[in-house]
């Protein structure tokens, strides 16, 4: 069971972001408070991202590695592999997105797990996007139309209703940093050169073409 759950993990979050869909609007969303409600749905956002970047249209692994990180020997299993991806994405990511949902008063907390997403907007809309010639990366989407937002109205929710919890708004960017830091960087510079290189059908997606002729190019370089 694991090991399929690290094979298909971005599925299986499209999957939780349906129930979770379905469970807010029949329960949830009545039963929490709105400062949660905004919580929950920051952490569906970060499903549909991940979604976005290694399912439809995928091909993060090869952008990641080799058109952002210039690996090219190992493009399939350096810096990120298919281990750190699960371990960062699942169990890193989903317990620094939902451990804030029950602790809604601490502001600083939630603010790191949403403003987390917006810091994002760099490497899905500028550095990644100039190395593929491309206006758009995968996970994009879902920053720009999910978590931008989102970050947005949880600042302004907390500023408009919880003014006495305001002040922590600011500990959110250095927050955010160190949420990014241990969730994703330490764990890619820690599980580098592990194995567990990606299958097949996760290294290409987005830009397929350009990728696959970027990568021919490099390799015949090197020779």
């Amino acid at each position: 069971m694991l090991k399929f759950w690290r094979k298909y993990w971005y599925y299986i979050g499209g999957v939780l972001f349906v129930a979770a869909a379905f469970a807010m609007g029949f329960w949830g969303a009545q039963s929490l408070s709105r400062i949660q409600v905004i919580l929950v749905f920051s952490w569906m956002a970060m499903l549909v991202h991940q979604f976005e970047e290694y399912a439809l249209p995928g091909g993060f692994p090869l952008i990641s590695n080799f058109i952002g990180s210039g690996e090219v020997e190992h493009p399939e299993e350096s810096p990120l592999n298919q281990l750190q991806c699960f371990v960062s994405n699942v169990i890193f990511c989903y317990l620094a997105y939902l451990i804030p949902v029950f602790f809604p008063n601490l502001i600083w907390m939630g603010a790191s797990q949403v403003f987390a997403g917006v810091l994002q907007l760099q490497a899905h809309g500028f550095s990644l996007n100039r190395k593929l010639k491309s206006v758009y990366s995968p996970g994009l989407g879902a920053v720009v139309f999910l978590q931008i937002p989102l970050a947005v109205y949880y600042t302004y929710y907390v500023c408009a209703y919880m003014q006495g919890n305001a002040w922590q708004l600011l500990l959110g960017v250095p927050g955010a940093l160190l949420l990014l830091l241990f969730v994703f960087l330490l764990p890619i510079r820690f599980m580098k050169g592990t194995g567990h290189p990606f299958e097949e059908r996760e290294l290409y997606g987005y830009k397929r073409e350009f990728v696959k002729k970027e990568l021919r190019n490099a390799r015949s370089k090197t020779k």
